[in-house]
């Protein structure tokens, strides 16, 4: 699978995600346009991406294809604390 269209395809999965999950009471639903790619790679056929969403709700995805088995993993995380720790 080649950068853009992997690209794409991680766009479509988290808009999905975070549409399935959002809070019904917020009533917002989010189009692929709202979801941003911080980093990604390609290494051999296979792809990795890190993502988020302009959602405020701490949420961001990683999104690993490997080529061999034509499988997409997908993790959501969710940041619930930074501090510095001064040693």
């Amino acid at each position: 699978m080649g950068s853009e269209q992997f690209e794409k395809l991680v766009k479509q999965l988290v808009a999905e995600y975070a549409n399935q999950h959002a809070d019904i009471t917020d009533n917002c639903k989010i189009g692929e346009n709202e979801v941003f790619i911080v980093w990604q790679c390609k290494t051999l056929q296979n792809n990795k991406a890190l993502a988020s969403t302009t959602l405020c709700d701490g949420m961001y995805y990683e999104l690993t294809y490997n080529g061999d088995k034509q499988e997409i993993y997908f993790d959501a995380y969710k940041k619930w604390e930074n501090k510095c720790i001064k040693i």
